[in-house]
């Protein structure tokens, strides 16, 4: 320990998974860490609800599996991951279409298909030549390129103007929860670059099993739920909690989510917010036979896009049930909007009735996704003070992986503020890492 005289060497404020990754990298090293959090349970936005033997995830949080930090933060070893088939279910034209696998005998037969809303044969195999040119690509060289809005740059990035349109752009329109695409260029390169080299995912069991896993990894007594950090200093965090009181400690590290960091550190940029809602439905028999994503190119209804999700991972639904989940990106009035819509588009997209399709529930969050706007740093600064930290989504890329990455970002900076050598299993942070 640092000192004998404090209860702890770093106290965290907030669990999740920024807070307890940085907690991870930090007990790792040897520092003994006090983890606070207001609510009454780990993992912030990465909630999942058990109704009625579903499991129910309160956000759209699609991970990518070639990420090094769901491998390499400690506590997420043996994270059971559920893998999409590749490419995905298209509705374009009024007509469902396989487009983006670019694997395999499959592949050969996708891109061939006569007569599809996405250009010609030529075009359509210049999809699959472009998204294996980007999954090859170092993030450096991305990096280097002007940055732009990302709607902006589609059309310089090799891809048919109608394969945009029909593809690409709706593909986005999922991985960034963000409708208009005003995201930077740069941030979408790297997610469309996850995409391409075949790694997207949900984690088995719902969203809460990561923050749940991290957690548990722990040393007993690190995390302390619903007691919450009224101020904050270099070597003091303030508490609401009259048991707390005041925390003494070396270093602090506020990892809370960007507008509560606001309150905390005044003056902090507090960025724009993508609402995001989801809608879960019960359905008597999975709607695909495969776990693809499927995306509205048409954009004729609310439902941005959606996936069989028990077919993805069958421990989401009970036995000889199905569950659908849809995600739709924008404010909705009062936060919930209409079922009887949200069914009629998805019977459209899945070419199904869906009148015996049951409601199960929606979950709406106004700062779902922190917006990444070009000009973006997909690198803001952590280290505030020798002894004052932050770390979150809103530090990086509006991602899983982003909190993940700037809490290890924000536990180097203080081991090296202190003298301390990272753990073996935490590398050096590289360019090369971001995703």
């Amino acid at each position: 320990m640092l000192s004998t005289a404090r209860q702890a060497d770093v106290v965290v404020i907030g669990a999740g998974i920024a807070g307890l990754a940085a907690a991870h990298h930090l007990t790792s090293a040897g520092l003994t860490v006090t983890v606070l959090e207001a609510g009454s349970r780990v993992g912030g936005r990465m909630a999942t609800d058990t109704v009625d033997g579903f499991r129910l995830d309160h956000g759209p949080q699609l991970l990518n599996m070639s990420n090094p930090d769901l491998r390499r933060t400690p506590g997420l070893q043996g994270l059971r991951l559920r893998p999409f088939a590749p490419g995905a279910l298209v509705r374009a034209g009024g007509r469902g279409y396989r487009v983006g696998d670019t694997r395999g005998a499959r592949a050969r037969a996708v891109l061939s298909a006569a007569r599809t809303p996405f250009g010609d044969t030529l075009d359509r195999a210049g999809l699959g030549t472009a998204l294996n040119r980007l999954a090859a690509t170092s993030t450096a060289r991305l990096l280097a390129r002007p940055e732009t809005t990302a709607a902006a740059a589609l059309a310089a990035r090799g891809f048919a103007p109608r394969l945009v349109d029909g593809f690409v752009r709706p593909l986005l329109n999922a991985l960034l929860c963000d409708p208009d695409l005003t995201t930077s260029s740069r941030c979408a390169d790297l997610v469309l670059r996850g995409f391409a080299r075949g790694g997207t995912c949900l984690p088995a069991a719902g969203a809460a099993t990561v923050p749940q896993r991290l957690a548990a990894a722990l040393p007993p007594g690190t995390v302390r739920l619903g007691v919450r950090a009224t101020d904050v200093a270099v070597n003091t965090v303030a508490t609401d909690d009259r048991g707390t009181g005041q925390l003494p400690c070396r270093a602090v590290v506020v990892a809370t989510g960007a507008r509560a960091a606001g309150e905390l550190l005044p003056g902090l940029r507090v960025p724009a917010f993508h609402p995001v809602t989801i809608v879960h439905h019960a359905a008597p028999r999975s709607p695909l036979r495969e776990p693809l994503l499927v995306l509205d190119a048409d954009r004729h209804g609310p439902v941005s896009h959606t996936l069989p999700a028990s077919e993805l991972d069958p421990s989401r639904a009970p036995s000889g049930r199905a569950l659908v989940t849809s995600v739709l990106l924008g404010p909705q009035e009062d936060g919930r909007p209409d079922d009887i819509g949200v069914r009629k588009h998805l019977a459209e997209l899945y070419e199904t009735s869906t009148d015996d399709w049951e409601p199960l529930a929606t979950h709406h969050d106004p700062e779902a996704v922190p917006v990444m706007a070009a000009p973006h740093d997909l690198r803001r600064p952590v280290r505030l003070l020798c002894g004052l930290y932050v770390c979150g989504d809103h530090r990086d890329t509006s991602t899983v992986q982003g909190a993940l990455r700037s809490g290890r970002r924000a536990a180097t900076h203080l081991l090296a503020d202190f003298g301390f050598r990272p753990a073996a299993t935490v590398p050096p942070h590289r360019i090369e890492d971001a995703a």
